[in-house]
């Protein structure tokens, strides 16, 4: 006998958009920021190079894998640390704005993963009881 368990709420779909949203905002702006908005130097930095860590869990993202949730919740703080020491002392007014805007996003990006995580393993639980309770 097959049961079939309730689909996942609303609210997981949402934690899943935001982070997919905010990590994919966090490469734009990184190739934004040192390609052509503020970069170290003129006509573009290496720096871009950072972000393609970033590339790499979009997949797992999209594909709904709890473990790249998990994974990146982890990585998003060395972006973080990047953003909070960016902030405090580049002297172009402009970057310090986009280090900001970095900040914002890696906290958007880490409470989206934390909250799609807990959500979707308190659905599984759920599942769990509704198939050990069936007869």
């Amino acid at each position: 006998m097959k049961t079939t368990s309730p689909l996942p709420s609303s609210s997981v779909a949402a934690s899943r958009w935001l982070a997919v949203g905010s990590l994919v905002g966090l490469i734009v702006l990184g190739l934004a920021w040192e390609m052509w908005l503020a970069p170290l130097r003129p006509g573009g930095s290496w720096l871009a190079l950072k972000v393609l860590p970033l590339v790499v869990p979009l997949a797992g993202l999209l594909k709904n894998r709890m473990y790249t949730y998990r994974w990146v919740s982890l990585m998003v703080w060395l972006y973080f640390t990047e953003g909070v020491v960016r902030a405090w002392s580049d002297i172009d007014g402009t970057s310090q704005v986009l280090a900001l805007i970095e900040v914002a996003l890696c906290l958007a990006l880490f409470v989206a993963c934390a909250w799609h995580v807990r959500l979707r393993l308190r659905h599984a639980a759920r599942a769990r009881q509704l198939e050990g309770a069936a007869p």
